[in-house]
């Protein structure tokens, strides 16, 4: 029988960024509040911050800071009047400190959550209800029930499965265990050219892996604007990634450590023998086994949880964030703002989220970032705008810093001028963008936007420039060299 029930304001489940982000608001805003995580890393330990922190995003972004100095010393140093010799890789060291930054940044949250009072519980949780979760120790041992006025589901997501490429985790891997391999595969093939098949891709080839990337879809990236997308396929293919779009994954066999892959193009039908293969099509909420089936939680025919645009659950009491819902696409920026708002609605204060204005990166070398509409999805709706671009190869920092390639593209109302969108590739794009989403949060125009000033020479000049472009008064780049 559950044990005695614990009483709670808020309960959260899930310790991703939404998750831990939404407990720490509660707790902030004075609310008795409990958190609720199954992760369990290597050694069998909780470690807060989801897969983002243990198995995603910061995993990958530390792998790419180590396989981008690996690279800069075997093939560029020498520009720099440096030169290296007996370069060597250690893959178990690299591995350890990307696990040791995991494990500082976790440790931070156990910190803040110890600083708050916030309940901390390693468990699986079960939402029997709008007011229970039964919680049960990863051990197996007997279960419990706590209670709470208000219920917040954050359980993330996790790799979409194919039936045609069944993961062993050996030879047939996910993106989880992609982040930490003991070994550089010589020829590596990735399933899917995503925002995840692009940034392992970067990695490991950086690393000396042969990258061959299988794209079901037919066009390259689809959401950046397709600019951005054609830039970004060109550097990439520059750089040795091999992309072959529109071949979509018949069957694998697993032979002598081999992998052959038979996929579908239209071509025909072709075979593909990598050391390897990563699955990277996708992701999908972890809403199985997270209510009783009694609980009545409904969830749409893909599996996410179906929320109003509250955040807020057809059970009275009980929201969704983050991985979760189809509110917005699957970004831990995402997450964190619901987390907030959701916990602030709680407690009587209610700001909406302007999901119009939610910035996107691809954490690859160079970077892809976006904020607002696409020049395509404009013109197909008829809209009246204007267009500027900026070459990165025109701004005086990118060539100090040896990144040169890449460009800054701003899309504006052609009457009002109003910042409609902001589209970037480049070195440092994650970090511009965020002025771009200033400007646009403050219903900014073009013009306020060139009339920013910037310090010289640096990368956000672009920004400034790409704005100068709208009306044709670049001042370092003649007019007629401008990209089409």
């Amino acid at each position: 029988m559950p044990k005695q029930q614990i009483h709670y304001d808020v309960i959260v489940i899930g310790a991703g960024p939404a998750g831990y982000v939404s407990a720490i608001r509660c707790a902030q805003l004075g609310l008795k509040t409990a958190c609720v995580d199954n992760w369990r890393n290597s050694k069998l330990q909780s470690s807060l911050g989801g897969t983002y922190l243990n198995a995603g995003c910061v995993s990958s972004i530390a792998l790419l800071e180590s396989a981008k100095i690996y690279h800069l010393l075997n093939h560029e140093i020498d520009s720099h009047g440096i030169h290296a010799e007996n370069i060597s890789m250690d893959i178990a060291q690299m591995m350890q400190r990307k696990d040791k930054i995991i494990e500082t940044l976790s440790n931070k949250i156990v910190d803040i959550f110890a600083h708050h009072k916030i309940s901390r519980i390693h468990a699986q949780a079960k939402m029997l209800n709008a007011r229970q979760v039964e919680i049960t120790p990863l051990d197996h041992s007997a279960p419990s029930i706590i209670q709470a006025k208000n219920i917040i589901l954050a359980a993330g997501s996790s790799p979409i499965d194919l039936s045609c490429a069944p993961i062993d985790n050996e030879f047939i891997i996910d993106s989880t265990t992609a982040l930490s391999l003991n070994s550089v595969p010589k020829k590596l093939g990735i399933i899917g050219a995503g925002v995840i098949g692009l940034e392992l891709a970067n990695i490991w080839s950086r690393l000396g892996s042969e990258i061959i990337l299988l794209e079901a879809q037919e066009n390259f990236l689809t959401l950046p604007d397709q600019q951005i997308s054609r830039e970004a396929y060109r550097i990439y293919t520059q750089q040795g990634l091999e992309m072959r779009l529109g071949a979509r994954v018949v069957s694998t066999k697993k032979s002598h450590k081999k992998v052959t892959v038979e996929y579908q193009d239209n071509e025909g039908l072709h075979c593909l023998r990598v050391d390897k293969l990563i699955v990277a099509s996708g992701r999908k909420p972890n809403t199985e086994n997270l209510a009783a089936e009694e609980a009545n939680l409904m969830l749409d025919e893909n599996g996410f949880v179906h929320v109003d645009e509250n955040c807020l659950t057809t059970l009275p009491g009980v929201y969704a964030i983050g991985d979760l819902t189809s509110l917005g696409p699957m970004l831990a920026h995402k997450g964190i703002e619901e987390g907030v708002f959701v916990a602030e609605q709680i407690a009587g204060i209610y700001t909406p989220i302007n999901y119009d204005i939610l910035p996107s990166v691809i954490y690859t070398e160079p970077e892809i970032a976006w904020v607002g509409q696409t020049e395509q999805a404009l013109r197909a709706i008829g809209e009246n705008i204007k267009i500027g671009t900026f070459p990165l190869s025109a701004a005086t920092r990118s060539h100090v810093m040896g990144n040169p390639e890449g460009l800054v593209k701003i899309i504006a109302h052609a009457d009002t001028d109003t910042i409609l969108g902001v589209h970037i590739i480049g070195a440092q794009a994650s970090e511009l963008i965020a002025e771009a989403v200033l400007a646009m949060e403050f219903s900014a125009c073009s013009e306020d936007l060139a009339r920013t000033i910037h310090a010289h020479p640096t990368i956000s000049e672009a920004l400034q420039e790409a704005a100068l472009s709208l009306e044709k008064r670049t001042l370092h780049l003649p007019v007629g060299k401008l990209p089409s």
